[in-house]
């Protein structure tokens, strides 16, 4: 049984008529068979039957209204979704979820009319977040809406998989993508349809690029960077980024490495295998090929005591929230990968040049502590300098960066240390630990530690990432 947060959506819904219920949401299993409902509306002017609405965690809860004044085709009323100013801290997201399924496999997209108050970025339009597993979440990814009324559609990558769907949409707006000024945007006539005018899937994994992974005996890494193009007869081909679970992933040896349904590859052997991917029948663009790089060895495991440690990434400590291991910034060239070998998380880092780990909502406080730890294997050097740079946000907790240097400005402080090329050189094989005094500039501002940045032309597994004190 999972517990949430959720609001009831009644006709004639208002915030002044919210009702918070902290319930518990039946399992599958609880539920008797029966034929689910085909309806294929989430709103025409009003919520259809049984829908709730969750809002996402760090979000403004008060985001969502329903406006009976801005609507699409003078209907009589529209979704209002009002996107907070940066400095509050706050996004506004959450799903339209029914606590029964629907069967939706008569349809192939779902599609609404949106607007917005200024020309804007909604960062994630999409369905499938049902709270419980989240299988078959499907969404359009950094959407532009205009001030005019236009119609948006979301394919589905396979409908047949959507017997019993929860989750029917849900929304993820930041102000952030939009210069860190708030604005709101309407949402009408929010319904799945049967389009003739979709054709042509084109799946998508790997980014759709074939290429080649050297994974440790019994290590796994999940299969990224999955998607869908479509065509319209309009000649637009809208990419959704898609769950797993709508493919079907194979490998062409498996007495080396196998793959399940979700994407995770596991290396089983002393060999290479190729991965590929389905969707209905139709092959996907894009393969990883595994060769085995033998037996792993792990990293020294950690001696400090909890009570001493804030830790961002380990196995033995309690981790505290961390925003990305690796932000995609304009620029980086870094892929970052989390895999697991027998047990053992690490994050791999390749092809870097340079990548920043946020810790900002919120922000770490690491007064007390006086030192930053890290273990690094490097699996590619090129014999040129790595730099660990360490920056507080200062009392705003906003991060400030010179939009040419990228350093730091205004009340944000930071320092770095230069690895030792002939450190990683000579312990090639190994794991090299790392432990930075946090003195000089940020030595009296370590209420607000934000940002962790690498530096170098490097390839390397991370783990034990953690602050403490002597």
């Amino acid at each position: 049984m999972k517990t949430h947060l959720i609001i009831k959506l009644k006709k004639g819904f208002t915030l002044a008529s919210v009702l918070f219920v902290l319930g518990c949401q039946n399992d599958d299993k609880d539920l008797k068979e029966a034929e689910f409902s085909k309806d294929p509306n989430v709103f025409i002017d009003t919520f259809s039957a049984g829908l709730d609405y969750g809002a996402f965690g760090s979000t403004d809860i008060f985001a969502f209204q329903v406006d009976n004044k801005v609507t699409y085709n003078n209907s009589s009323a529209a979704m209002r979704i009002d996107v907070p100013n940066e400095d509050t801290g706050l996004y506004a997201g959450g799903a339209y979820l029914t606590g029964v399924g629907r069967d939706l496999t008569s349809y192939n997209a779902l599609t609404f009319w949106a607007k917005s108050s200024v020309a804007a970025t909604v960062g994630v339009l999409g369905f499938g977040v049902d709270f419980d597993k989240n299988k078959y979440t499907t969404s359009l990814v950094n959407t532009h809406l205009s001030t005019a009324w236009r119609k948006y559609i979301i394919p589905i990558p396979d409908a047949s998989k959507l017997k019993s769907q929860k989750g029917l949409f849900y929304f993820s707006a930041g102000a952030h993508e939009n210069g860190g000024n708030g604005f709101s945007f309407w949402l009408d006539e929010v319904k799945f349809e049967n389009l003739g005018t979709l054709a042509h899937i084109q799946p998508v994994i790997n980014s759709g690029l074939n290429t080649t992974e050297s994974l440790y005996l019994n290590t796994t890494t999940k299969i990224a960077n999955l998607s869908a193009t479509f065509s319209l007869s309009d000649g637009t081909n809208p990419v959704v980024n898609t769950s797993p679970y709508f493919f079907t992933f194979s490998s062409s040896n498996e007495a080396e490495a196998t793959v399940d349904s979700e994407g995770v590859i596991t290396q089983v052997g002393s060999g290479s295998a190729v991965i590929t991917a389905t969707i209905n029948g139709v092959a996907a663009k894009g393969s990883i090929t595994t060769q085995s790089s033998g037996t792993f060895i792990h990293a020294p495991e950690p001696d400090k005591s909890a009570g001493n440690v804030i830790s961002l990434f380990s196995d033995k400590y309690a981790n505290v929230k961390v925003d990305f291991f690796n932000g995609y910034w304009g620029g980086s060239s870094t892929q970052t990968k989390l895999i697991t070998v027998g047990g053992d998380n690490l994050q791999n880092y390749t092809n870097l040049n340079w990548v920043g780990i946020q810790c900002n909502n919120p922000s770490v406080n690491a007064t007390e502590m006086t030192m930053l730890h890290l273990d690094i294997f490097a699996t590619n050097f090129a014999n040129q300098s790595f730099v660990i740079k360490i920056r507080d946000t200062g009392a705003n907790g906003i991060i400030e960066s010179d939009n040419n240097t990228g350093n730091p400005i205004n009340d944000d402080k930071e320092i770095s240390k230069t690895v030792d090329v002939n450190q990683i050189n000579s312990a090639a094989g190994s794991w090299i630990p790392i432990d930075i005094p946090l003195t000089g500039n940020i030595a009296n501002q370590k209420s607000n530690v934000g940002l962790i940045v690498f530096v170098g032309n490097i390839s390397f597994l991370l783990d034990n990432l953690y602050f403490y004190k002597n």
